[in-house]
């Protein structure tokens, strides 16, 4: 049994003689050099936008597509973690998991900025500021009425004098509660025109901070109502409560009715799922709020809350609502943030920032729920625009352009919203997954990919040889006529042979050149011969295990692409093995997924298969490529799968059978072992024996590049007889 371990020294560039990609020039080779040596930076507006291409983008997908088979799974990979370009130059992509953290990084900003401290202290303060202004005034009356020539009687004096005193009382008692202090002074009769102005401007503005978050318009409906209307009022909320009821309950109500009585509390609304996003977005700032609170602060706020509604039934109501939509929506309605600033917020304020720390949080849920390219669409640009910045929209539209740029470039195709990979998409990661496994190669690692016999036909070479009877008429003009012209008795000698030439083919000066069948100079080429590869790969479930299916895929993948790019009059089928054997098309193989739940290693059905497929081939040199981690477990008895593990001495007898059969049949069996237990080493040493192949064992990470190189070495070392 013979081991071949390359040197690691051998593994690390191609050799000239193999092409590593269609086309790859010196200057592609310093670009790749290059682009090791970039240097990373924060941006700084210098960077281009990344304009990635299809083949950019399918090359950043290749490994994921190897590694799962699933090329929608891959893209949202990328779309999780962006794209490097790996060049000064050219910014990154971020993906979703940089705009996530740049949202919490906005989110930590507010929280690290402001604090929720006395949050009703400004409602406090303007309060207090406009009772100073009407006692101001009182003051200024009684000071007029003190006045002997400013009342046109004592009476009338005595009058005003009691009036004010009254309205003195009235603003000595107010209650010290806040919302009891304000629906006293709605009743009460301003004397100062400024202070009754700025108390209905604030008692106006707090109204809609605070009831226009719980449906739009209430603050207007709210607002002077008659008893009718704030009966009205009910009726709306109750009937949207009992709608949510509905849907809590797991039925699927219809809003027509509903919108049609109430449509102008949900502006744009058709469906019941808009109404309730509607009343999220507006009811989760105050709920954040009263959370956020220290139960005194809750309490105080609660009783604003009551002063401004003016309706205690209709404030049990919208509590009652705000109980049924914190059921129905997942998570519950609204969250409690924890500030640790130094900026004091005020009421509208606080309610401003839990607005925009809401948002963050449902954009950042957004992000979090994409599944697919698909779900992009789902996700909020305005408020991502407005609440991160123009980039990260940006950005977030790139993301989304990936897999449109893929399909219309050729490389994919949809089923819904199923992506698949076109045979043009394939081809392309087989190339990638080609050109990586050469990238590691050392420029002498292959060896030449030729034999070294001059013959007829096959691939040029830099050479010439005088024609011959049965060459193929592959004419050198060049070395024909040098011949010709240096010919005793056709040219003035051979110093001038070129000269010569040149004036014979000069225009005007014409002159005859006669040509004997020595003088014919034909390419030389290398003599290639055709070999027919089937390639067995284990699909046991200890495949799984440390790489071993991807490495063996990736191994398919490239043999496939370099045959079929550079020997195209070879062959490959691949044949996947576990409880039976099965051939696998290779368009498939990028996107061939692992058999987790099949038992059995039946590498005698595998061979089986091999066997057939190879006699239908008329190449001269046929081979099987096997790669596995374990013996034989299971083999055909009877037309049926005989499973057993450990093996027995019957699986074992059967497998070899079927190696005696190939050895007869001229089949050469190589196998690459990915385990090096003891049962496996013993049972390939008998393969090895019977067969006279060869045996490797190789890490995973490393089986690409030992079968490429073997594949290579032993193409070169056939001979035609």
């Amino acid at each position: 049994m013979t081991h071949w371990s390359p040197d690691r020294r051998d593994l690390d560039e191609p050799h000239p003689s193999v092409p590593t990609s269609q086309g790859s020039s010196e200057g592609e080779a310093a670009a790749g050099r290059l682009a090791h040596r970039a240097r990373f930076g924060r941006w700084d507006g210098s960077q281009q936008i990344p304009d990635l291409s299809a083949d950019e983008i399918i090359d950043a997908l290749t490994d994921d597509v190897m590694a799962d088979g699933d090329l929608g799974e891959a893209l949202r990979r990328l779309l999780e973690r962006g794209w490097r370009s790996g060049d000064a130059s050219r910014a990154d992509l971020p993906g979703l998991t940089a705009l996530r953290e740049r949202l919490r990084a906005r989110r930590d900003g507010l929280l690290n900025r402001y604090k929720l401290g006395d949050v009703l202290g400004d409602v406090r303060a303007e309060l207090k500021a406009i009772i100073d202004s009407e006692r101001e005034a009182i003051d200024r009356r009684l000071a007029g009425a003190a006045d002997e020539g400013a009342a046109p009687s004592p009476e009338l004096a005595d009058l005003l004098r009691e009036t004010i005193a009254k309205r003195l009382d009235r603003l000595d008692t107010l209650p010290e509660d806040l919302g009891e202090r304000i629906r006293a002074l709605e009743q009460y009769d301003f004397l100062e025109p400024s202070a009754r102005e700025r108390f209905a401007a604030l008692v106006e503005r707090l109204r809609r901070s605070v009831l226009d978050r719980y449906a739009a318009g209430m603050a207007d409906a709210v607002r002077g109502m008659s008893p009718e209307d704030l009966a009205a009022n009910r009726a709306m909320v109750r009937d949207l409560d009992r709608l949510l009821q509905q849907q809590l309950a797991g039925a699927e109500p219809d809003p027509t009715e509903f919108l049609a009585q109430h449509g102008s509390f949900f502006p744009g609304a058709k469906t019941v799922e808009q109404i309730i996003d509607q009343l999220a977005q507006r009811m989760s700032a105050m709920q954040s709020l009263l959370r956020s609170l220290t139960a005194a602060q809750r309490s105080e706020l609660n009783s604003l809350i009551d002063g401004l509604l003016r309706d205690d039934r209709l404030r049990w109501d919208l509590a009652q609502l705000s109980a049924t939509l914190d059921q129905v929506l997942t998570g519950g309605l609204g969250e409690r943030f924890r500030f640790g600033g130094e900026e004091e917020l005020g009421l509208e304020g606080a309610l401003g920032q839990l607005e925009t720390l809401g948002r963050l949080e449902t954009l950042e849920a957004q992000l979090e729920d994409v599944e697919s390219a698909a779900d992009l669409g789902e996700i909020n640009r305005a408020d991502l625009r407005e609440l991160v910045g123009d980039e990260a929209a940006r950005d977030l539209d790139v993301l989304d352009d990936l897999a449109a740029r893929l399909e219309a470039a050729g490389y994919l195709t949809r089923d819904g919203d199923h992506l698949e990979l076109t045979p043009r998409g394939s081809r392309r990661i087989g190339q990638k997954v080609l050109d990586d496994l050469f990238a590691r190669l050392r420029r002498d690692a292959f060896g030449e990919h030729r034999i070294d016999r001059a013959g007829r036909g096959g691939e040029r070479s830099d050479g010439t040889k005088p024609f011959e009877f049965g060459d193929a008429f592959d004419l050198d003009l060049r070395e024909t006529l040098a011949n010709a012209l240096t010919r005793p008795g056709n040219a003035p000698g051979t110093a001038a042979v070129h000269r010569a030439g040149a004036t014979a083919l000069r225009p005007g000066r014409p002159r005859a050149i006669h040509l004997a069948a020595s003088d014919f100079a034909v390419h030389r080429t290398e003599e290639s011969t055709r070999t027919s590869t089937v390639l067995l790969v284990d699909m046991s479930r200890s495949m799984l295990l440390r790489g071993c299916f991807v490495a063996a895929k990736k191994v398919a993948v490239a043999l496939d692409t370099l045959i079929r790019t550079q020997y195209p009059r070879d062959d490959l089928t691949v044949i996947g093995f576990a409880y039976y054997a099965r051939e696998i098309r290779p368009g498939t193989l990028a996107e061939l997924s692992w058999h987790g739940y099949e038992y059995g290693t039946n590498l005698q059905h595998g061979l089986l298969l091999a066997r057939r497929i190879l006699a239908r081939s008329g190449a001269a040199n046929r081979q099987v490529v096997v790669i596995t981690d374990g013996e034989p477990t299971a083999h055909f008895q009877d037309g049926q799968v005989e499973f057993n593990y450990p093996p027995t001495r019957r699986t074992i007898e059967e497998t070899l059978r079927e190696v005696k059969r190939c050895t007869k049949a001229g089949i050469t069996i190589n196998t690459f072992m990915l385990e090096r237990s003891r049962a496996l080493t013993e049972f390939v040493a008998h393969v090895t024996r019977l067969n006279r192949g060869r045996a490797f064992y190789a890490e995973p990470e490393h089986l690409g590049e030992y079968v490429l190189v073997d594949f290579v070495r032993g193409r070169t070392e056939h001979r035609r007889p």
